[in-house]
């Protein structure tokens, strides 16, 4: 994956074998907000899901997954919110830009939403 905004990830498909689950509502970074860990994923039945940044491809417009095994249950969701930093509920990662491995592109430390590739 090419650098990317990761506002542009927020409202993509996620995607088993092409069939729809969800959309992502959610980036979710580590504490320090250099690494996205995973996103938040609202499914098709409206429960909120975590999906590890591990375990998916960025293909075409959408994420796919291998299995829809991967998205794990709200109480996983919930550790990560707690421990790490919400794209969504702040502003100060608003702008950064993400690379193939999630890490926040060199210069654009949390914070600095000026970041671009």
């Amino acid at each position: 994956m090419r650098g990317l905004q990761a506002e542009e990830l927020l409202r993509r498909p996620v995607l088993v074998r092409g069939i729809r689950l969800g959309r992502i509502a959610d980036v979710l970074f580590d504490a320090s907000g250099v690494r996205v860990v995973g996103f938040d994923v609202r499914c098709g039945d409206d429960v909120h899901r975590f999906l590890p940044f591990p375990a998916a491809a960025l293909v075409g417009g959408g994420l796919e997954l291998e299995s829809s095994l991967t998205l794990l249950g709200e109480e996983t969701l919930e550790f990560y919110r707690r421990r790490g930093r919400s794209l969504v509920a702040g502003d100060e990662l608003r702008g950064v830009v993400v690379d193939g491995n999630g890490a926040v592109a060199a210069g654009a430390a949390a914070g600095n939403g000026t970041a671009r590739c």
